[in-house]
């Protein structure tokens, strides 16, 4: 089956505009993959550690990890739903750089993949994209 996740931009060194889309997947996905697709989502290189936590507010103290113990980055996106009550996922990007995204999952029904469509697939998108390395244009990589 096939679920809708909302991914918004909450922080990040260079986040100078609101980002989000809806992106749908399969339900199965892991963590692992739903970081690609949200790297391709925002247009990011995959050049940096990465984590998913629970928490109330991005920057709360009291954060649950994916280290292994209670929830890990193999879990199927669908298991982690409904969260604990009042708490968000989060998806945090380049540890130096702190890019945080919340990750929510839609209200929209579950349902059968589009036959033609490759998942995962972005459906919307709101606001401007982040750049990731500000100040580093890599198509004038000849001037240095």
């Amino acid at each position: 089956m096939i679920i809708t996740l909302s991914i918004k931009l909450v922080s990040g060194i260079y986040a100078e505009n609101e980002w989000a889309c809806e992106l749908e997947v399969a339900e199965n996905m892991s963590l692992h993959d739903l970081h690609h697709a949200i790297q391709d989502a925002v247009g990011f290189e995959n050049d940096h550690m990465y984590s998913f936590f629970i928490s109330r507010q991005a920057f709360g103290s009291e954060r649950i990890h994916f280290d292994g113990e209670e929830f890990s980055l193999d879990d199927d996106i669908a298991s982690l739903f409904p969260l604990p009550k009042g708490k968000k996922l989060f998806y945090w990007f380049d540890f130096g750089d702190d890019w945080i995204f919340q990750v929510a999952k839609s209200r929209k029904k579950p349902r059968e993949p589009q036959p033609g469509r490759h998942y995962p697939f972005v459906t919307t998108e709101t606001g401007s994209k982040p750049v990731q390395y500000k100040g580093y244009d890599t198509e004038d990589e000849d001037e240095w």
